[in-house]
């Protein structure tokens, strides 16, 4: 809506709806002709009664136009009117595409929790990935999001009940079982918590850290094994976020135990995700691939 209110739309029918967001939040497929049927959503919540018409209207890829900045906007803005708005998308999938994604690539947004990213030129559902959407983040391939609900909130919560100011990796021996916040891939469980294994006398905090950045690094090979068994591929790591670029020690943890090349984007992919798309709205490059060449 944030695009559309730029656009000075101010007709939710008249609205064009992210495929990205949709698809990923509210189960939006071309395959059930939209939304599913109004008598699922109703059985969800008595809440959802007429919600499938009220979202009626056109649900469209990143590489198409919510419309074009609107007089009062670009008044308010300083910027000139008339400005071609593309339809938007999630960070996390904008990050990916600025990290240079292509099939066969996984991006980790690694931050307070993980988006782990992927493309794929088939279509398969894959049990416990909960997003599986075309054209969620390449316009031309089907979109699979997974992820971790806890990262970066786990390893803060270490260190902040520590009291640490300073970190050195080590080995420990500690075996760090990271669902903490839950489980959102591969078990889809929320209720479920974290554990330490392997404790003794001598462990510190900092050990616990280092188990964790293992742990969090076994959970994430759980989740591209499986998005490989159902035919995503799966051939280098890019690790983005805001952690990685900062974390020297996390991302060689990450290249041991996922056995994949693992490379971290210089900048910060997500601006450079929105620009991509902000220069294929102006007409400046014909293809993704051209502008992510250009901005490489």
């Amino acid at each position: 809506m944030v695009a559309a209110t730029l656009c000075g739309v101010t007709d939710p029918r008249l609205a064009k709806r992210s495929v990205c967001a949709m698809g990923h939040k509210w189960m939006w497929n071309p395959k059930w002709d939209g939304l599913p049927p109004q008598s699922f959503l109703s059985k969800l919540d008595p809440l959802f009664d007429g919600i499938r018409e009220r979202l009626a209207g056109d649900y469209l890829t990143s590489d198409h136009l919510a419309g074009h900045l609107a007089p009062q906007w670009a008044e308010e803005l300083g910027l000139r009117a008339g400005i071609p708005v593309p339809v938007g998308a999630f960070d996390a999938h904008w990050d990916a595409i600025g990290a240079g994604c292509r099939e066969g690539d996984v991006v980790n947004v690694v931050g307070t929790s993980t988006c782990i990213i992927a493309m794929s030129s088939k279509t398969q559902l894959i049990p416990g990935v909960c997003g599986v959407v075309p054209g969620s983040v390449h316009p031309q391939f089907t979109g699979i999001e997974a992820g971790l609900s806890a990262t970066g909130d786990i390893f803060e919560a270490i260190a902040r009940r520590a009291g640490m100011k300073a970190y050195r990796a080590r080995q420990s021996g500690l075996l760090r079982l990271t669902l903490d916040n839950g489980d959102r891939t591969v078990l889809v469980n929320s209720e479920l918590g974290g554990v330490t294994l392997g404790w003794n006398l001598v462990h510190t905090a900092q050990d616990e850290l280092f188990a964790a950045i293992e742990g969090t690094a076994f959970h994430t090979r759980i989740i591209l094994e499986r998005m490989a068994e159902y035919g995503v591929p799966v051939d280098r790591v890019i690790n983005a976020g805001g952690i990685p670029q900062n974390n020297a020690v996390l991302n060689q943890v990450y290249a041991d135990v996922l056995g994949k090349p693992v490379l971290v984007p210089a900048g910060v992919p997500t601006s450079l995700g929105s620009a991509i798309f902000a220069l294929l709205a102006a007409g400046a490059f014909p293809t993704i691939e051209g502008a992510q060449a250009s901005s490489a």
